[in-house]
């Protein structure tokens, strides 16, 4: 993707076919699938993993092990996969393979394992690391006669073929024409066209067990299609459905509204699609009074929630407007119940709540040894609970916190970047609710509230976080022909408050002469003029108020 290019980071798993022949002279057909390292993206890691037999650990010379190689890796332990350690950029100045290759050993609990040295751009060390492939990764087990079963790891959408399926056969055999079903949704299609990626798609007459490829089967709705599904063939049906992959549950909430209201259907579509392309995405209508009809979303990440706004505008061509991002809160009440709240509107009157529980993550901060103090300074201003220190070298130290997750979805992951030079990374994982002190922090423009600014925020955090809102909302917001007073509000309490001036119109200007009470009469009627269009003029929010609300 363009994105891709230019964050330099991979965003979407991408497979494809490669035909190899080893130094023994014997052919293989090499399937691979290049995945995602970002947390944000780790959905793709994980369904890429349930189709694999063995994974390359790929480790970069000059940055050294990552937090996001911590947690790959435990992922592909746990499905019981082969692991091949390879060190990448061994041609660049500034690499330290003896360093890093003592921090995969650490990580690995293996002091003697063997690390392929290698150098994608110049290619040194490839043929080494392809004949460790076909030794040391099992080959794909399954029986070609046996019923069809084959798992649905990813999804797109084509114009004219529907949607496009990419499957791994476990077992069985798939031709052209054939009638097949999809177990979760009892779903029956023909298959109208089979093929591989190599890595243009290449058309073939039969799929076998062991295989990766694509069909497409003249299916017209997105929803049809869900990735960790079974296809199986509707003459002779597999017993049972594979073991799919658990859904990763979204941790971070924002509304998606078109920019113009004609918009909704084409966002309503372009989300089904991009749905296909990203089974993490969730999404379901609603309503609000400022901005109107628009979709409540669901996102791994905060990178993850930048990049669906990104891919759906340059995509779609779909213009849009975010609300502030948000987590999951549980609340009971006074009469027992517990319910979890979305939005910060959504949040029961204050004499009604009993307690407030907030979700926690389990972080893990992988940083150089002279950076601690700074992030463990950073970790306490995020309301953070230390855990432990470990030293994987002598000059890296990986450090593990609890911390509150509403408090890293912003710019903690900036900051950590900008105190490390960019050498340190952050990896986390959800371990439940905890007990806090919450309040909602409204923001009133002229005494109305505007609901999409609002946020739900620590106690002691309100009176900071509302005087640099109102603030940083008073640089943004474009001054109109009136005043517009700018009120960040707990409750029925103002805690911080600024106002935009209005534009001035010289309308006495024109007076050259004659009694003071003709320029007072001007006067008198361009203020029951302000006075009214205050009253009833709107105030325009630009993205950018939504922007500075993350930013704070």
């Amino acid at each position: 993707m363009d994105l891709e290019r230019e964050r330099g980071i991979t965003i979407k798993a991408s497979a494809v076919r490669l035909r190899y022949r080893a130094a023994d002279g014997q052919p293989y057909l090499l399937n691979l699938i290049d995945t995602p390292g970002h947390v944000d993206f780790s959905f793709e890691v994980t369904k890429s993993l349930q189709a694999c037999e063995g994974t390359l650990l790929v480790v970069d010379a000059t940055q050294g092990v990552e937090a996001q190689t911590v947690a790959n890796y435990q992922l592909a332990r746990a499905r019981g996969l082969a692991v091949i350690p390879v060190l990448n950029k061994i041609d660049l100045a500034n690499a330290q393979p003896e360093r890093v290759e003592a921090e995969i050993a650490h990580l690995l609990q293996a002091p003697g394992v063997r690390v392929t040295r290698a150098s994608a751009k110049e290619g040194r060390g490839v043929p080494e690391l392809l004949e460790r492939i076909v030794r040391e990764i099992p080959p794909p087990a399954g029986d070609p006669a046996a019923p069809l079963s084959c798992l649905v790891f990813d999804s797109s959408y084509d114009a004219y073929k529907g949607v496009v399926v990419f499957v791994r056969l476990f077992n069985g055999a798939m031709r052209a024409g054939m009638p097949v079903n999809f177990m979760g949704n009892q779903q029956r299609f023909t298959i109208q066209e089979l093929g591989v990626l190599t890595p243009q798609p290449e058309r073939v007459a039969e799929l076998r067990a062991g295989e990766v490829g694509y069909f497409t089967a003249n299916i017209r709705h997105p929803r049809d299609v869900v990735a960790g599904d079974t296809v199986t063939e509707s003459a002779r049906p597999a017993a049972a459905p594979l073991p799919g992959f658990a859904r990763l549950k979204p941790m971070v909430f924002a509304g998606i509204y078109p920019a113009s209201a004609q918009d909704l259907a084409a966002l309503r579509g372009a989300m089904e699609k991009f749905a296909l392309t990203d089974a993490a995405f969730q999404f379901e209508p609603e309503q609000s009074d400022a901005l109107g009809q628009g979709f409540r979303c669901g996102f791994l990440g905060l990178l993850h929630m930048e990049i669906v706004q990104e891919r759906l505008e340059r995509e779609h061509g779909v213009a849009l407007v975010l609300t502030t991002p948000s987590v999951v809160f549980q609340v009971t009440t006074h009469d027992g119940r517990t319910r979890e709240v979305h939005r910060p509107n959504d949040l029961p009157p204050p004499g009604s709540i009993r307690a407030i529980a907030e979700p926690f993550v389990a972080a893990v901060i992988l940083c150089p040894a002279e950076m601690v103090g700074a992030l463990m300074d950073l970790a306490i201003q995020k309301r953070g609970v230390y855990r432990s220190t470990e030293y994987l070298s002598e000059t890296r130290v990986k450090l593990a916190y609890e911390l509150p997750l509403a408090e890293i979805l912003v710019d903690f992951y900036d900051r950590l970047k900008s105190l490390t030079r960019g050498y340190g990374s952050f990896d986390y994982e959800f371990i439940g609710y905890r007990p806090a002190q919450l309040v909602r922090l409204d923001i009133l423009l002229n005494g109305r509230l505007c609901e999409p600014l609002s946020s739900i925020v620590a106690k002691g955090q309100a009176y900071e976080k509302g005087k640099a809102l109102v603030e940083r909302l008073k640089a943004i917001i474009p001054r109109q022909l009136f005043e517009v007073v700018i009120q960040a509000a707990v409750g029925s309490h103002v805690i911080a408050r600024e106002a935009v001036r209005p534009l001035a119109k010289h309308v006495t200007g024109k007076c050259y002469g004659g009694d003071i009470t003709r320029k007072r009469k001007l006067w008198e009627r361009q203020a029951e003029g302000k006075k009214r269009m205050k009253q009833f003029g709107n105030v325009e929010i630009p993205q950018d108020a939504f922007l500075a609300v993350l930013k704070i």
